[in-house]
């Protein structure tokens, strides 16, 4: 019989791997999801807009990491985007213009999987978009993304990073677990043979578009749980709300970055 977990028994496999006792990770992931609530309500009450982009190899964590944090929220006002491959017609668009209609409006709270940012990784790596494309992409987002901000948008982005075992192992595991089957893909099939092109299109993508306005934060997605408790420490130290509980919500700062070239140059980034 299968076991009754918020995660699958292949998850279950210890501390060595997940980086955290399971039992010690539910009672932390329960009073930060207390926490979310929290914030929601505040969100609601106050009208405000947020927007959380998740970007990061295949197989990174960004479907579990946002399962975790849209658990106990109302559905009313969170939204999971999660875009596929665009249509004939939406090939012709201005770029931005799919991703624009699905930004929060008053009192919700948006998290897109993956974003406008497939342009700077996946695209780029497979050759679906042109030099062109690629370079007009470069040279606008800053501008989308300021113009976000200045609307009232309260907007932060998640860059998850995972060594090339680790996500041999998760690509392995996804093959293997009828359960997670639904994950796979043709891209994720050919992931690992590409890494150094996704490497380098990583490193360009995080150069070129951190801005003072729209920084990005890099977080050590190696260990499933610690990923999961980090993200959510830090997404709810980033806003304020009624009834915060500021102890709770420190994130490791090894696991939880902001960008810098630095971070490039010391080899802190999986290559």
């Amino acid at each position: 019989m299968s076991k009754n977990k918020d995660e699958s028994p292949s998850d279950d496999d210890g501390e060595e791997r997940h980086g955290m006792r399971h039992g010690v990770y539910k009672h932390e992931l329960y009073e930060l999801q207390v926490e979310l609530v929290k914030l929601q309500k505040d969100i609601i009450a106050n009208n405000r807009r947020v927007l959380v982009l998740f970007e990061g190899r295949d197989a990174a964590g960004k479907d579990g990491t946002i399962k975790r944090i849209v658990q106990h929220l109302s559905p009313r006002e969170t939204r999971v985007v999660a875009l596929g491959k665009p249509s004939d017609r939406e090939t012709t668009e201005w770029y931005f213009q799919r991703y624009t209609e699905h930004l929060p409006a008053a009192a919700e709270m948006v998290l897109f999987n993956r974003s406008w940012y497939n342009r700077a990784g996946v695209e780029r790596v497979m050759g679906f978009c042109t030099d062109t494309d690629y370079e007009r992409f470069m040279e606008q987002v800053p501008y989308y993304e300021n113009l976000l901000i200045g609307s009232g948008i309260h907007f932060i982005k998640y860059y998850l990073d995972i060594s090339k075992k680790e996500q041999k192992a998760r690509m392995k595991e996804r093959r293997e677990n009828p359960l997670k089957q639904w994950k796979i893909s043709p891209i994720d099939e050919v992931a690992v043979k590409h890494w150094d092109n996704y490497s380098k299109a990583r490193d360009a993508m995080l150069t070129g578009t951190h801005s003072e306005w729209a920084p990005w934060t890099v977080v050590d997605a190696n260990k499933k749980r610690l990923l999961r408790i980090n993200v959510i420490r830090d997404l709810l130290s980033r806003i304020d709300y009624e009834g915060k509980n500021g102890k709770r919500i420190e994130p490791d700062p090894d696991i939880v970055m902001p960008f810098d070239d630095k971070l490039i140059e010391k080899g802190k980034l999986s290559k």
